[in-house]
């Protein structure tokens, strides 16, 4: 909701496999007025078929799932495993995330993608041997790399 807050005459579509975090992204894109400019779909990214964006934006699980019971209880017990679990190396979403890009982005179309720390090395690779060209590297405060915005 911040972006298309940002873009006035920009329109956006959100896309979540959980039901409960569309249900929250709706009710806040009510509450900003934002909703005649945002739609929400339940689904997996595997299953969006018929649109082009300019700029995707995601946050996919990047936590190694032999990982997640290492997590403080605040993220453990308030965040469904669903939206952590990364997979054996934590790389499990975001390549499904690079690999969609590709076919749903318009030409020169932009990924904002975040990763976990010491993740960037692999999704750099990933993002190169899908035809991205890196554009930009954000930094968390402890100046590690958290997301990567790359051009397609």
């Amino acid at each position: 909701m911040s972006i298309l807050s940002e873009i006035k005459k920009g329109k956006g579509i959100g896309v979540d496999i959980s039901k409960k975090t569309i249900e929250v992204a709706e009710k806040n894109s009510k509450s900003l007025e934002l909703d005649k400019r945002a739609k929400f779909l339940t689904r997996s990214l595997d299953n969006i078929h018929n649109y082009k964006f300019d700029l995707i934006v995601s946050n996919p699980p990047y936590v190694k799932t032999s990982d997640i019971k290492n997590l403080s209880d605040d993220v453990r017990k308030f965040e469904p495993k669903i939206a952590l679990d990364g997979g054996k190396d934590g790389l499990d979403v975001i390549r499904k995330v690079i690999y969609k890009s590709k076919t749903i982005l318009k030409k020169f179309g932009l990924l904002a993608l975040e990763i976990g720390y010491g993740q960037h090395y692999k999704v750099s690779q990933i993002l190169k041997e899908q035809g991205f060209r890196e554009e930009l590297l954000i930094k968390d405060y402890q100046d590690n790399i958290r997301c990567i915005l790359a051009r397609f």
